[in-house]
């Protein structure tokens, strides 16, 4: 056992890494680069992400319910917000202005604000919302709904119902995206 031990001191990169955890019991902070990646896999809730002028991850929480019960993890650009009864949870998370970002949530109403980068967000039944401030910037843009409103705004598009759908596509953008919802509202603006 002293000789692991060692080795382990010895030779530091092989330290297991320590992953940031929390819970909404107070808020959560964590450092984090403009310009990574950030996969988000979110229980149901009602979230506000906006992107911030600084680096790191900020979340903050509140809950009808007994927020230790709510827990928060970020490993490897996965931040991961799970656990905890009932839906009454709203979260607002702040990340670096430029960020990449896959988005997955169960269900519950969602607003992206500042942020730039390639969105690729889906989410089973809730409001979703996608401030699009320079539409130019974006190579390829579609948004489905397969029952609700699709309000495109930023890309001329407004469409309400079933199976509705969009795809713009512009060679000189540089972004890409991807915003699925099926039950809701899916706005564009």
């Amino acid at each position: 056992m002293r000789l692991a031990i060692a080795a382990l001191l010895a030779f530091p990169g092989v330290l297991p890494a320590v992953t940031p955890a929390g819970n909404c019991a107070v808020p959560f902070t964590t450092s984090f680069e403009a310009g990574r990646h950030l996969t988000m896999r979110l229980r149901a809730g009602d979230y506000e992400i906006v992107g911030v002028d600084s680096p790191g991850i900020r979340l903050k929480c509140t809950t009808e319910n007994e927020p230790a019960d709510v827990k928060i993890s970020l490993a490897a650009g996965d931040l991961r917000v799970y656990g905890g009864s009932g839906h009454s949870v709203r979260i607002r998370i702040e990340i670096p202005r430029t960020t990449d970002l896959v988005i997955r949530l169960t269900a519950g109403d969602m607003s992206l604000t500042g942020i730039t980068g390639d969105k690729d967000v889906e989410v089973r039944a809730g409001d979703l919302t996608i401030s699009v401030d320079h539409p130019d910037e974006y190579r390829v843009a579609e948004g489905s709904v397969i029952a609700g409103d699709l309000r495109a705004g930023a890309f001329g598009i407004n469409r309400d119902g079933l199976f509705r759908h969009f795809r713009k596509d512009n060679p000189k953008g540089r972004y890409r995206l991807h915003a699925e919802l099926l039950a809701g509202d899916l706005t564009l603006r």
